[in-house]
Formats: structure tokens, C-alpha cells, sequence
């Protein structure tokens, strides 16, 4: 093969790695817009018809393969299928009080992100959190169960509270670091979602809900380049 040749395939392989890679980047993006009508819907309390008929019960039954993964809050006012105005089988949900990431949420992501190809991944706290306030107000060493949330919570409160402010002022940064910090976590302590985030399979967003409007506070909304042009091997 001569020089020239080898030159044009590699050209080519490239280009065509390229768009499976911004393929994989789009589909992240139609997953977030859709996420984000459907939460206009909600605001707007003209929810779209679901299909709950026996036939679409029965298509699920065969597999499924959600749109986004939402890590949320087990906030009984926070249910991402209600708030982003989806349908059976549309959000993979992954769901705990403070919406952080232990070993085991952490795998339903993963399970998620690689066997089910979601594409987008949301990470979403919310106003007024309960676990937040707590762990804000927390003295001493948390005891029991609930210790173990307000530990992981614990160095976003204290990351706000260097910020200094009013109490509210406090808790609304306490929720928005903990968002980003389960974020940051989730990319160190996961080399799948690191991997499907850096090849471009994977997109993840942070967000904040607000309860009385109802809508979602983006704090970031994308993520770094692609740094490879292959796919992953499934």
C-alpha cells in the first residue's frame, strides 16, 4: 500500500471514529432537551399523554432503554418522572435521600451508562433539602444510618460554609456543592462513567430544582472533549 493510501484510511477511520463519537455527544444533547421540554410541560401543567396501554407494557417487558439516568433525592416532591414529564421507560432513576453516591448507586449508574447506552446522565439536587439542612446544622459526630448520608454530605457543607453568608445563603450553596462534589466523585471513583464520559458516549449534567417554580437550575452543562475517537467495546 503506498503512501498516499495509507494516508486516506487513516483519514477516513478517523473521520468516521469522529462522528460516532459526536453521534454518541448529540444523543446526550436530545436527551437533555427532551428532559427539559418535559419539565417546561410540568411548569406549565399541560403534561404530555403517557403510554401505559398493555402493549407498551408489554414492549418494555423485552428490555429498555432509557434516555437519561437521573441520581436524585428520595424528596417525596422531587420524582423525576413527575417533574421531567416522563413515560414508563423513558428515565433510569437512581434514587437516595441527599441524591449522593455510594458504592451502590454508583453501580446503578454504571449498569445504566453501559449496558443500557443511556447517553445523558443528571445529577440533580434541590431546594430546601432536608439532608443538606441537616448536615448543616449537624454538632458532633453523626451516629447510625443517617451518620453515613450526613458524612458523605458533610465536605460540601463545609466547602459553603467557607464562603461565609446567611444560613439560607449557606444551605443553597451547601446543595449546589454537593451536586457538583457527587459529580467530581462519581468521575474518580468510576473509570466506566470516566471512560464513557471521556469517549463521548456518556454526557453528565448537574442541576438544582426549585420547588415552588418548578423548574431546574443548570450548573454545568456539558462536560470536557472526547479525548478518544474509538468506541467502547460493549
Amino acid at each position: 500500500m503506498d503512501r498516499k493510501r495509507i494516508v486516506f484510511v487513516v483519514m477516513f477511520v478517523v473521520a468516521i471514529s469522529a462522528g460516532l463519537v459526536f453521534g454518541d455527544l448529540q444523543k446526550g444533547e436530545e436527551a437533555l432537551v427532551r428532559l427539559l421540554d418535559g419539565n417546561k410541560r410540568f411548569i406549565a401543567g399541560v403534561a404530555a399523554q403517557k403510554d401505559i396501554s398493555d402493549a407498551k407494557r408489554k414492549e418494555l417487558a423485552k428490555g429498555q432503554s432509557p434516555s437519561a439516568i437521573v441520581v436524585a433525592c428520595s424528596d417525596s416532591r422531587v420524582s423525576p418522572e413527575i417533574i421531567f414529564d416522563q413515560g414508563l421507560g423513558d428515565v433510569f432513576v437512581v434514587r437516595v435521600a441527599g441524591n449522593v453516591l455510594d458504592p451502590i448507586a454508583m453501580g446503578s449508574v454504571e449498569y445504566a451508562a453501559e449496558h443500557l447506552h443511556s447517553p445523558l446522565l443528571v445529577i440533580l439536587g434541590h431546594e430546601k433539602c432536608g439532608a443538606v439542612a441537616a448536615t448543616l446544622d449537624a454538632k458532633g459526630k453523626p451516629e447510625g444510618n443517617i451518620g453515613a448520608i450526613v458524612n458523605k454530605i458533610m465536605p460540601a457543607v463545609k466547602k459553603a460554609k467557607a464562603k461565609g453568608g446567611t444560613k439560607e445563603e449557606m444551605l443553597n450553596n451547601s446543595i449546589k456543592e454537593n451536586v457538583l462534589l457527587s459529580k467530581e466523585e462519581l468521575m474518580k471513583k468510576s473509570p466506566i462513567v470516566k471512560h464513557l464520559v471521556e469517549s463521548g458516549e456518556l454526557k453528565v449534567v448537574t442541576g438544582v430544582y426549585r420547588l415552588a417554580s418548578g423548574d431546574i437550575e443548570l450548573l454545568n452543562s456539558g462536560d470536557p472533549q472526547p479525548q478518544k475517537t474509538h468506541k467502547h467495546a460493549h
